[in-house]
């Protein structure tokens, strides 16, 4: 694999400048202390010098130091380390500045277009992929902050450092500087080398965290069928994959790293052979010897800064390129500036809609697959309308084009006459609300999953609790409306956290309220007394029911009955049974099991 050094490093340096515009202020302060640093430390070598000629010198000759000749000794060069510690203490705090408040500006901003971007575009990219471009991939792109300014600043040590080297001896100084494009030659074959085995360190390392993502999200199919070591062999084979990409760029570093120090090594054992024949021949000072021999083995480590920079770089590249997609995705649904108005119930309705989401199959081609056929639906103010249908008809892709989850690719979705692509941002989700099949519980305290934010007192909770059938098991818990529920509500049955999902929907008093498969988890009797308390409270709400059980199909006002996306009849129970054989057939098998359940049931009751 080939690098074009050139183009690459054009491109991160228009990277890093997106960087730097970001936090100008504190990446010129850490460039600022990297130039103090850079400055003394060449004033170093020339107050060593300085006070090698002045002070060691005659001491030597005289055969023993004095007290003042030691306090001048220790005065010049605490004077300079104590200025070149305090622009250290300036560049690291102010570059960690830079590098952590852009890593935390680009986090926020990911996570912001996580929410903008529609359903659709999640269901494309796995979840552990989300985590990994909010959290890796951002250190990836600006971990770059932290040697750059040292980088920068210490340019100016060069250039001073060289210019010093000339004053005091130019034939030393020539030789000296022989040492450095011999550096920057190493340091280039060393990126060259680097940059393909850092983007593929990288790379890998975000496939480690979706694999770990996924496996921790399938938990409990892995634990029930018993795939535990299938899984972990998964693991291990994608971490064995990242393992010997890490092990190629530590070769790599490896192998480079020992000629790059030897490099400044060579040269100022060649100075001091060249420097001490002139000193014996009385052509030099040994003082200039010593400071130029300082300088270059301090000169080398603006070279060596260089080259930490020129190995940041691809793994900059790697991680704003996957950070960028998913800034630049596109997919956002548009918004108007219609307002919904509060009400009672609203009518909802659907019209001559088409929809198609994306597929990809096992050779990753993509493709689009028409999940919804010219759908015609009207949900009547303060009606409960049930769907109804096979497995894979659709239902819940309905659901999610009412509430606006998603757009439809031809016809319209409105609320009391408004196209929702016409209302606010927001503005759905303060008519309607969704509970659906798969709840999900945040780990907070049962009065913070229902209120999410909100401003509810317990009053409206607990009244929002009675309507899900909730309150006797809340009761129960140990600290009732304080207890944690745990991550994804684990200390909770799934009959119990749908039960809270859909107190979390009525408390907000919804004009269109959306249950898909909404009462699954619950005992058929608890869901008749749910399903009894949602009519008696359900004057200002417009209900759409996607229906699996029979007590939930006949207490609906009307029954929408759909195969393979398609509407086929609408009508009542009685009106669907006499007239829809696809409608009749999938009713009976819901008796059918239903009766099958119940003789099981009594079955056991005989057996105990």
């Amino acid at each position: 694999m080939s690098v074009d050094v050139a183009p690459s490093l054009r491109r991160s340096l228009g990277i890093v400048a997106v960087g730097i515009r970001r936090e100008p202020r504190w990446f010129a302060f850490a460039v600022a202390g990297s130039t103090v640093y850079g400055v003394m430390t060449v004033l170093t070598a020339w107050a060593i010098g300085k006070v090698t000629r002045e002070q060691v010198q005659p001491a030597v000759a005289a055969g023993h130091v004095s007290a003042h000749q030691l306090r001048v000794i220790f005065a010049w060069v605490a004077g300079v380390v104590l200025v070149n510690v305090v622009g250290v203490v300036i560049r690291r705090i102010a570059a960690g500045f830079t590098m952590y408040n852009v890593a935390a500006t680009f986090r926020r901003e990911v996570t912001r277009q996580y929410l903008r971007l529609p359903l659709s575009w999640h269901h494309r990219h796995p979840s552990g992929q989300l985590l990994s471009n909010a959290n890796a991939d951002v250190e990836a792109t600006w971990n770059v902050f932290a040697p750059l300014p040292m980088a920068l600043g210490v340019l100016i040590m060069l250039v001073a450092g060289i210019v010093q080297m000339v004053l005091v001896d130019p034939v030393m100084a020539l030789i000296g500087l022989a040492v450095f494009p011999a550096l920057f030659l190493a340091n280039v074959v060393f990126q060259r080398s680097m940059s393909p085995k850092v983007s593929r360190a990288q790379q890998l390392r975000a496939e480690v965290s979706e694999v770990a993502h996924e496996s921790f999200e399938a938990a409990l199919i892995v634990k029930s069928m018993g795939r535990e070591d299938e899984e972990a062999r998964r693991f291990e084979e994608v971490t064995r994959r990242l393992q010997a990409a890490n092990v190629a760029v530590g070769r790599t570093r490896g192998t480079f790293d020992p000629v790059i120090e030897a490099i400044p090594t060579l040269g100022t054992l060649a100075v001091l052979a060249v420097g001490a024949r002139q000193v014996a021949s009385g052509a030099l000072q040994p003082a200039a010897v010593v400071q130029v021999a300082y300088l270059i083995s301090v000169l080398a480590f603006p070279v060596r800064a260089l080259g930490w920079v020129l190995g940041e770089l691809p793994r900059t590249v790697v991680g704003w390129d996957r950070v960028d997609a998913v800034l630049q995705a596109r997919g956002e649904l548009p918004y108007g500036s219609a307002k919904l108005q509060r009400h009672g119930a609203s009518d909802s309705r659907l019209e001559d809609v088409d929809y198609s989401y994306d597929i990809v199959d096992e050779d990753g081609v993509e493709s689009r697959f028409q999940a919804i056929h010219g759908v015609s639906l009207e949900v009547p103010a303060g009606a409960t309308v049930a769907l109804v249908g096979p497995t894979g008809s659709g239902k819940s892709t309905l659901t999610n084009l009412t509430l606006r989850l998603v757009d439809p690719d031809h016809g319209t979705v409105s609320l009391d006459g408004v196209d929702l692509r016409e209302v606010r941002r927001g503005g759905v989700s303060e008519v309607a609300a969704l509970v659906p099949q798969q709840t999900f519980m945040f780990d907070d305290t049962v009065r913070g999953n229902i209120a999410l934010g909100a401003d509810f007192d317990d009053a409206q909770v607990w009244q929002a609790l009675e309507t899900a059938q909730a309150t006797a098991f809340v009761r129960e818990l140990p600290h009732g409306l304080d207890t944690r529920v745990g991550e994804r509500g684990a200390s909770l049955s799934g009959g119990q956290r749908q039960r809270l999902a859909l107190a979390r929907a009525v408390i907000r008093r919804p004009q269109v309220l959306v249950l898909d498969d909404a009462t699954s988890a619950v005992d058929p009797s608890v869901e008749q007394a749910i399903l009894a308390a949602l009519r008696s409270s359900s004057d200002g709400t417009t209900v759409l029911v996607v229906a699996y059980r029979m007590s939930t199909i006949t207490l609906a006002d009307r029954i929408v009955y759909i195969e393979a996306g398609r509407v086929v009849d609408q009508g009542s129970h009685d009106e669907l049974q006499e007239r829809c054989p696809g409608y009749e057939r999938l009713v009976t098998a819901y008796v059918r099991e239903a009766a099958e359940r119940a003789a099981m049931a009594a079955d056991e009751e005989v057996t105990a």
